[in-house]
């Protein structure tokens, strides 16, 4: 499959338009023609080797939105024309305990990245949604539902899955008081989801200026964290806190909102190790615990739920001469709350 998209072809170089070659089409392998790519800020560091040396030329892209266009011999649940989505990763071991039993997301080799991870194959490196085609393994593939608006839907393939997740395993559910720390691309979505699960939920952001959007996505309070007395008059009031910031906080004073076997999640990814009081969680037996998208069986239940709630990401769809541009909007915190690549402009 010959395809178009934009990549970084060198080290802190801009996205520059690049044509390139699809695999051939396997047996069990499914090809999508993209209509719709997310810009997650995982895009930006990686591509800029923020998180470490990269190959070259990288095509970013982890939340893909699109129609399906071929699929192999062997593959019986997909057809050609229905709207599929493409997430983080594109492949695992399939042999170890965590993707035997269903969660290979925490495969214990690494999942193969839907880009800039070499081939399990050994046959190159895999290029993400920036383009205009794609071929997955039909086992890393999912259904769009047809009544979520597809640009709306494509951020849910990351930040939706990264707060869903999370949410489903820390018991978010009527009656719990659930924090999400920052409205950003992330956090926007945690509001969204822990209020279709019926939590009590509080936003905490140091930026007033999101209060309406918060209170409007259905959070119940919001808190302005600038002055640190509002961490006293909180304090032990929450049974979960998500932090969604990529920012280093002070982790301690969210950590004193738990009450009793209170669970504070890092889905945020700072670059500095974060200073940890140890009689910040000893006193009410807390716990700090990570979390990493979701298992493909679970990006569909997501996807399913989003559905029946009407849930997408808040979105700016750009064309795509836009992208780099977009690039500094989001390492400035400019956007509400996610960009998205219409596909077709490239």
């Amino acid at each position: 499959m010959d395809v178009r998209g934009y990549a970084v072809m060198s080290e802190q170089a801009p996205l520059t338009p690049w044509a390139f070659t699809r695999r051939d089409l396997r047996e069990d392998d499914v090809a999508i023609d993209i209509e719709f790519s997310g810009v997650c800020h995982s895009d930006i560091h990686t591509a800029r080797s923020e998180w470490g040396p990269i190959s070259f030329p990288c095509v970013p892209g982890h939340e893909i939105v699109g129609r399906v266009s071929a699929v192999g011999s062997a593959v019986s649940g997909f057809s050609v024309g229905q709207r599929v989505g493409v997430g983080v990763y594109v492949d695992s071991c399939r042999t170890c305990k965590n993707c035997l039993s269903g969660m290979s997301n925490y495969c214990e080799e690494g999942f193969t990245g839907t880009y800039n991870t070499p081939e399990r194959s050994g046959e190159g490196i895999t290029q993400g949604g920036y383009s205009t085609g794609i071929v997955v393994n039909e086992g890393y593939v999912v259904t769009v539902p047809e009544p979520l608006d597809p640009a709306g839907a494509a951020p849910l393939l990351c930040a939706g899955i990264t707060l869903y997740s999370p949410l489903k395993e820390f018991g978010a559910g009527p009656g719990v008081k659930v924090g999400i720390v920052g409205l950003g691309g992330l956090g926007h979505m945690g509001v969204k989801y822990a209020v279709a699960m019926g939590a009590e939920v509080t936003v905490f952001s140091h930026s007033e200026s999101k209060r309406d959007d918060a209170l409007a996505m259905g959070a119940h309070h919001f808190v302005v964290t600038n002055d640190e007395t509002v961490f006293q008059t909180h304090a032990k009031q929450f049974a979960l806190i998500i932090n969604t910031v990529s920012a280093s906080i002070d982790l301690n004073l969210y950590l004193e909102l738990l009450g009793l076997d209170g669970t504070l999640v890092m889905v945020g990814l700072a670059a500095e190790p974060y200073p940890i009081k140890p009689f910040s969680m000893a006193p009410q037996r807390r716990r700090i615990a990570g979390s990493t998208i979701g298992p493909v069986s679970e990006l569909q239940e997501m996807l399913d739920f989003s559905a029946e709630h009407n849930i997408v990401s808040d979105v700016e769809v750009i064309d795509a001469d836009y992208l780099n541009t977009s690039w500094d909007r989001v390492v400035e915190s400019d956007v509400r709350y996610r960009f998205v690549i219409d596909v077709s402009t490239i």
